[in-house]
């Protein structure tokens, strides 16, 4: 009855889901399109912005270029740069007030997923200003305009510059969760390759592989449109073929500019066909531990695929054909199996490692309770999974 309960509201959903205003964001894209920013930004009537970073890559100065060009275009900006990653409502309280104390009248968001997420948080309480963050944890909870969102990504693997959701973290609670709403999706996104070109090697693995677990997890779901599994076996064609390029050649434009492209792809793909028990994992354990949540999916990600059994198997084959694995002679689960030991080795190859330490026995409950409330009953997985087997998966991956 239980999984009956799940498939019948991931029906509903997915349904209701037609009926959304759904919309994809106006692209920038190719070398120095971040240059072209300021202005879009004025021909919209916008004088004035709030730019929402980190300090990293204003220590890089990664913000300059469009920085001189804002002034060029008599646009006034002002910086919020304490971002940190997971971003917390803290952090979107703050920048929030920087938005209203300066009247400013659209929101940039520059870096990784942490200032995107943030940037859509806050646009979230301009634009429902009696709710908390709290509040609006969980589906179309917010419903009415933002101000117009500029999203600029500096790394290539959260694709959060093309989804709908902002991810949200609550250091009291040690929650990670996501505030979903299609009027989250951003305007407007750049995607200069130039940008990413100076990503440590580190970043761009783990990054890299978040987009796959995006694109991986959108295609074996019971959610897909024509267009989501298209994008979905776009993306991970280019993973595959760039991602190891990108990270042992940092310098090579078409590989960085392929591996955005993936990443933009993947976020199409899974903010209309969702995620997967990957993903709630992660969160866990990014709230309770704040790893990284590109490489918390990394690990995780061959783990889960390995625990679908069969449920996975056709997918997984076709994605296997894709990048070349296998021949006509072997079965679907020989494939699938192939696909799955191709993401292990880019992991091994990248220095990613195979278990996460560190993880409190006494944390185990509440992050299996948590995970399994994220995902049932709505993500719409191959395969219903419950307390017994998360149990096992954890002990899979943190042992």
């Amino acid at each position: 009855m239980y999984n009956l309960y799940c498939r019948l509201y991931q029906k509903i959903f997915r349904i209701t889901a037609y009926f959304l205003r759904w919309r994809k964001p106006i692209l920038l894209e190719g070398e120095n399109s971040v240059r072209k920013l300021p202005s879009v930004i004025k021909k919209q009537n916008i004088d004035r912005v709030l730019i929402i970073t980190d300090k990293g890559i204003v220590s890089i100065g990664l913000l300059q270029p469009l920085l001189l060009k804002l002034k060029h275009e008599g646009i006034q900006f002002f910086i919020y740069d304490n971002t940190v990653q997971n971003p917390t409502i803290e952090n979107i309280e703050e920048a929030l007030f920087v938005y209203r104390n300066h009247n400013c009248r659209g929101i940039v968001a520059f870096g990784g997923g942490s200032p995107i997420d943030c940037a859509k948080a806050v646009g979230a309480r301009l634009a429902r200003t009696k709710r908390t963050i709290p509040q609006m944890k969980g589906q179309l909870k917010v419903r009415r305009k933002l101000p117009t969102l500029f999203a600029v990504p500096t790394t290539s693997g959260t694709g959060s510059e093309a989804t709908l959701a902002a991810v949200v973290s609550d250091k009291r609670t040690f929650e990670k969760y996501a505030i979903n709403d299609t009027v989250l999706i951003p305007h407007f996104a750049v995607l200069d390759p130039l940008l990413t070109m100076k990503l440590p090697p580190a970043i761009t693995s783990t990054t890299g592989l978040d987009a796959l677990t995006h694109a991986v997890e959108a295609y074996i779901g019971k959610s897909n449109t024509k267009e989501t599994k298209q994008c979905s076996r776009e993306a991970v064609k280019l993973i595959f073929d760039n991602i190891y390029e990108a990270y042992s050649n940092g310098s090579n434009v078409r590989a960085r500019k392929n591996m955005q492209k993936a990443s933009y792809l993947a976020g199409v793909a899974f903010t209309r066909a969702y995620i997967g028990y990957v993903h709630a994992i992660a969160h866990t354990l990014g709230g309770f531990y704040q790893i990284p949540h590109g490489l918390a999916n990394a690990i995780i990600l061959p783990y889960v695929l390995e625990y679908y059994e069969d449920a996975v198997h056709k997918p997984l084959a076709e994605l296997a054909d894709l990048v070349g694995l296998g021949s006509e002679t072997d079965t679907e689960e020989e494939k699938s199996k192939m696909f799955i030991k191709a993401i292990r080795k880019l992991n091994e190859d990248m220095n990613i490692p195979h278990k996460i330490n560190g993880v409190l026995e006494k944390d185990l409950p509440l992050m299996i309770e948590r995970a399994l409330k994220e995902a049932n009953p709505l993500y719409p997985v191959p395969k219903i999974l419950r307390k017994k087997d998360m149990v096992q998966l954890y002990q899979l991956i943190t042992q």
